[in-house]
């Protein structure tokens, strides 16, 4: 596949991107280490039915809130929002956001700069 058709392959899974991954990460290690949503909530200082629609998928939360419920859950930011894929192939569909981007450190400037652009025009296109 041609440099250009991956470069635009990935934009569109970054701009497709929902938050769905995130909000069963959350859920997971709140199960995981044994919490209750409710003392999730206490300890954020949010409303029940605001972190019920972030941990069910209906709404993205900000960045800010994310690193509160990471603070709460015991966990780094990273481990939050990291899948549990591991990194194999840099082509493939199951690879999350996060590992893509860190990926894009590997490109050179230009390549770099072709995916900004396209991002911006994507999200320009979307608003």
């Amino acid at each position: 596949m041609p440099k250009a058709a991956l470069i635009f392959k990935f934009v569109t899974q970054i701009v497709n991107y929902k938050a769905m991954n995130i909000s069963d990460n959350i859920k997971r290690v709140r199960e995981a280490k044994n919490l209750t949503q409710k003392e999730v909530i206490m300890a954020i200082d949010m409303g029940a039915a605001m972190y019920s629609r972030i941990e069910s998928g209906k709404i993205e939360p900000s960045l800010t809130t994310l690193e509160k419920i990471a603070k709460a859950l015991g966990v780094s930011l990273v481990e939050l929002i990291q899948s549990d894929e591991s990194l194999s192939d840099v082509n493939s569909v199951d690879k999350s956001l996060m590992e893509k981007v860190w990926l894009m450190e590997a490109l050179n400037d230009e390549e770099r700069k072709i995916i900004y652009t396209m991002l911006d025009a994507f999200i320009g296109k979307k608003n």
